[in-house]
């Protein structure tokens, strides 16, 4: 007897989830009103402090729920399957990603180059190429990238691991597996997988309360 979860075994901890789990919308608003009562840091610090702070809540929000419907992520360390779908962030998003990159360590911001660089001369023509897809108004957008088997640029092809983890933006955080991993190398587009994205309502919803203060 296999000791994954099955497809029909994940909906019914869905419905556990839905029917046990409170999300904790004042982890949200507490780090607004931190973030607002600080008056030691500049507005675009105070921007960039709660976007990695609200990833977190996420992140634990995510837990929570796990633990209320006794899930176990079968994702590991290594397995990178998630990171060749399309990752679609808005520009503020782009920009603290970047600024987060500005402030690595020198040797990690020159690895950070070294590595864009490369990646872009690998996969500079299929980059090109996929970008003409609309993600917004065609249906099977993620299909047809994710079967063109394109990395994210941040995907470190020697190890498998995230160059930006700390910071990675929502996409990336609430897509999870937990069933047997081997759906996500046989399947191009996994119906077993979990995405929390409804999240981003909570999450951005905080970042633009804190805008609108500043």
């Amino acid at each position: 007897m296999s000791k994954f979860l099955t497809y029909d075994e994940i909906l019914v901890k869905c419905e556990e989830i839905n029917t046990k789990y409170q999300m904790k919308q004042e982890r949200f608003d507490k780090i607004v009103d931190c973030m607002l009562d600080n008056e030691e840091i500049s507005a675009d610090d105070k921007i960039a402090k709660a976007f990695v702070q609200l990833l977190q809540v996420v992140s634990e929000e995510i837990s929570g729920m796990e633990s209320a419907a006794d899930l176990m992520p079968t994702c590991q360390m290594g397995c990178a399957f998630c990171c060749y779908f399309p990752i679609v962030i808005n520009k503020m998003e782009a920009r603290l990603i970047k600024n987060a990159i500005h402030k690595m360590p020198d040797d990690k911001k020159h690895f950070m180059k070294k590595h864009l660089d490369q990646y872009y001369q690998t996969f500079g023509e299929k980059i090109n190429r996929l970008s003409a897809i609309d993600m917004i108004s065609d249906p099977d957008a993620k299909y047809k990238y994710k079967k063109e088997n394109l990395p994210c640029p941040f995907l470190n092809l020697e190890t498998n691991a995230c160059t930006i983890y700390e910071f990675r933006p929502l996409p990336c955080r609430t897509y999870v597996n937990y069933t047997d991993p081997r759906v996500c190398a046989d399947n191009i587009m996994p119906k077993e997988t979990i995405s929390y994205e409804f999240l981003y309502q909570e999450y951005m919803g905080a970042m633009n309360e804190l805008l609108q203060y500043l």
